[in-house]
Parts: structure tokens; sequence; C-alpha cells
């Protein structure tokens, strides 16, 4: 006797020539109607209906940084997989890119725009939205297009390979989700890129960063905001008191701005047994003592390294290691904006995962979600929400499922693992990634060290 058995599914997705543009069940988070006010508000709504509307080619680009390993052509191919018995167009390779030229990079931009800001839940310390801001560096190719805005780094052993961006950004701290960016030329600074973020700042959020941002000017423009500060400065940095506070802090003024300022040491007892202790110097505008305690202030400074952790994610796996694929600045333009709209939305998809959730934000794994979101995509799964609607979707209960293990407090050295040459790297490097206590100790005398 034979038994067969037959697997039926519904799938819901827009009508005719629109049915390719989505992204499986990010698509709730990225719906038609984002999609269409950002082609509107920019004027790239296409005027004739075309095989590949407008809306369609912001759904590819999207789609193509959570495929950054396939060309167009292979990331169109898993957009129309999932369509049984739906007519799709079966683009070629020169139509998508004529399509991706056609919209530009204005609309990527309106649709981060609409997505970038905290997540709903993100957790505060005492009332404050906790942000970091810091930047990182992308490969783009080696095009004389590109290389008219984007040059090589120059170093001791030649240039780079690759031209070369800054992309600077400012992360929610716990949910890493994005809130701005700008980028350019690796040449332009920090200190002189970061006014460009100044405009998402608000009272109500606290911003860290390093050393390369505790620039005077800089510090009285975030502070001019209604945005807090935590920034680390050199430890020899001449920061004259004008009121000692009974925890250690005094208050100072940079520019024309009043500042606290904290010394600290902060110990690594690692394994029990040996020490490792570092010297922080810290800026804030938290200056009330009473209301944000020093030891307590210090501790937080730690979640700056949020924002590498935002990085990472960005650049090995999403991207792979892999040098962007646009070969004119425009189009880089338009492939970062896509990029950041893909990491946004698995951002938030996974941080409304854990909405309510006894786990910590941190525990949710961002490969979980984006192998998730792409197997969703190219089944045209989850395109429109039924009338039962599934809060967290298939992404959120792969999350909740595979939560990381809570964080450990643990030191690692900073050493290259995989060096360049396949030779052992002379002297001997200690590896062992060991766990930590950590000691903090509020230095209470001034120094007055000249600056170097």
């Amino acid at each position: 006797m034979k038994h067969e058995s037959v697997i039926t599914r519904c799938i819901r997705v827009a009508q005719g020539r629109f049915a390719p543009g989505h992204l499986g069940e990010l698509t709730r988070l990225i719906p038609f109607e984002l999609v269409d006010d950002a082609l509107a508000s920019t004027r790239t709504t296409q005027q004739r209906l075309r095989d590949l509307p407008s809306r369609v080619v912001v759904y590819l680009l999207i789609a193509a940084g959570l495929f950054a390993e396939l060309g167009y052509c292979q990331v169109w191919a898993r957009l129309v997989a999932g369509l049984d018995g739906i007519p799709v167009a079966t683009p070629s390779s020169s139509a998508l890119a004529q399509a991706r030229r056609r919209i530009g990079a204005a609309p990527l931009a309106a649709v981060f725009r609409l997505l970038a800001g905290p997540a709903p839940g993100t957790i505060r310390w005492r009332t404050l939205l906790v942000c970091a801001i810091d930047s990182t560096t992308l490969f783009v190719p080696d095009s004389p297009a590109n290389l008219t805005q984007f040059p090589y780094q120059g170093g001791g052993n030649g240039p780079s390979g690759y031209p070369m961006l800054r992309l600077m950004t400012v992360v929610a701290c716990g949910t890493r989700t994005v809130i701005d960016i700008a980028f350019g030329s690796w040449r332009i600074g920090e200190t002189s890129m970061a006014p460009r973020l100044s405009g998402c700042l608000r009272p109500g959020m606290l911003l860290l960063a390093d050393r390369n941002f505790a620039a005077a000017d800089l510090i009285t423009r975030i502070a001019s905001t209604g945005a807090d500060l935590l920034i680390r400065a050199k430890n020899n940095r001449v920061l004259p008191a004008i009121t000692r506070l009974p925890d250690g802090s005094w208050l100072s003024r940079l520019g024309g701005t009043d500042v606290r300022v904290i010394d600290a040491e902060v110990t690594a007892t690692l394994g029990g047994r040996k020490q490792h202790t570092g010297r922080y110097r810290l800026l804030t505008t938290l200056t009330d003592h009473h209301r944000y305690p020093a030891n307590e202030v210090v501790a937080l400074y730690h979640q700056r390294w949020e924002i590498e952790t935002a990085f990472l994610e960005m650049k090995s796996t999403l991207l792979g290691g892999r040098v962007l694929r646009a070969q004119t600045p425009a189009g880089i333009e338009q492939e970062i904006y896509a990029l950041l709209s893909g990491y946004q939305a698995l951002r938030l998809a996974m941080a409304d995962a854990l909405l309510g959730h006894e786990a910590a934000p941190d525990r949710a794994g961002f490969s979980i979600a984006l192998n998730t979101a792409r197997d969703q995509l190219i089944q045209a799964a989850g395109v429109i929400a039924d009338t039962a609607i599934d809060l967290i979707g298939a992404i959120g209960k792969a999350v909740q499922a595979g939560l990381l293990p809570r964080r450990r407090t643990r030191v690692c050295p900073r050493v290259v693992k995989r060096a360049i040459s396949k030779h052992r790297a002379k002297g001997q490097t200690d590896r062992t990634n060991y766990p930590a206590t950590i000691t903090i100790t509020i230095i209470t005398e001034l120094t007055h060290a000249p600056e170097p």
C-alpha cells in the first residue's frame, strides 16, 4: 500500500509585482507602509509600475545585508524562493543594478531613521538611558570612484589593501540598538565626526566614550544638548579642583562645562591569585555625588564595551569580515544604510523577544536571530501577521530557546590569536581566559602632572 502525505502552507505577501518585496518575519518591523512613506518622502516612488518597483528594491537591498556572502541575483532568488505559485520577475544582474541606482541612497537613509532609536524596554541606570559613542572602520571596493572619497590607509608596511571609511555610531547599551550613525573618510578624526551625531542626544541620556572624545569643545557641545556624559581622560590630565567631594571625587571646569572628576584604581584578581591593576580618570556631568556614587559610576563605565560588541556583530557576524559591495560612493552610502536597517530590525526583534522576560537583553544570541530571520525570509514566512498575532514570532522563540549563558566576570589578554605569520610570536604570552574578581578603589589625592 502506498501512503502519501501532502503538506500545504499559506503564504501572505503583497500583491502582484510587489510580492518579492519582503523580509520574511522582519517585514513586521519594516512594514510596507514604512517603506512606502520613506519612498514618498524622498520622492523615489516609481513613476510607472515596473517589474522591480521601488519598494521591492528597498527590501532587496536590506535583504542583501542579511546575505552578505551572496550576489544580488542570489539574494533575489531567496526573496522569491517561498513564493510558490506566484508569478514573479526574473531580473538580470544588470536590471538589479539599474534599479539600485534608480532609487539611490535617500530612501534607505529614511528607512534607517524611522527604525533608529532605543528599543522599548531598554534598561536604564538611575532613570538615564545609557548609550555609547565610538567609531570603527569598514573596507570598500578598490574602484577609482570610491578612491575619490575613501582613500587607502597608510602605514609602516604600506597602504591598506582596500580603501577605508570610518563609521561612527551611538548605540543604546544593553539592547545594542543604534540611535544614529555618521560615516566618511577614515581621515576624518573622531572628534571632528562626533558633532554630526549631537542631534540625537537628549536630556535623560548618558553618553559613554573613550579617551579620544575627551576634548573640551566636544564635551561642551555634548553637554549643551542636555545629555549627560561619562568620558575617560588621560590619567595625567590637569583638572584643578574647585570643590572636593566626600567620596574622593572633585568638581572642576573644562572649557565652559562643569565636570566631576573621578580617579579610580580597578584591580582584577585573576583565578584568585594573579592581579592586574589599571588606573582610570573619568569625567562626568553627573555632579551629584549622593545620587551618583563614585564607585557605581566607575563600574557603569564598563558598559562602554557594548558598542564594541555591536561593531563585532555588524562586521563579523553580518558582513563576515567582507569588503562592502558598491563600486561608487553613492552606492556605498546606500549599502551602509541598508546594512544598518537590517541590523536594527534584528536588534528590535531580539529586544521584543526578551521584553518582560527575566533574562537580560545581552543574553539574546545575535547569530541565532540572524539565521532564523534568514530562514523566514527564504520561506516568505510571517510577512503579514495573521489575525491572531504572535507577538514574538519565530525569531523571538528561537532567541528565547537559545539564550546565552549569564555573563561572567572574566579577563582576557588583548593578543592576536591568529597572526598573519605562521610562526609563533617571540616571547611567552599568557593566553589564559581567567575568571576575575573586580575591586574598585577611589583615589582621594589630587595629581597635577603636566599634560604630555
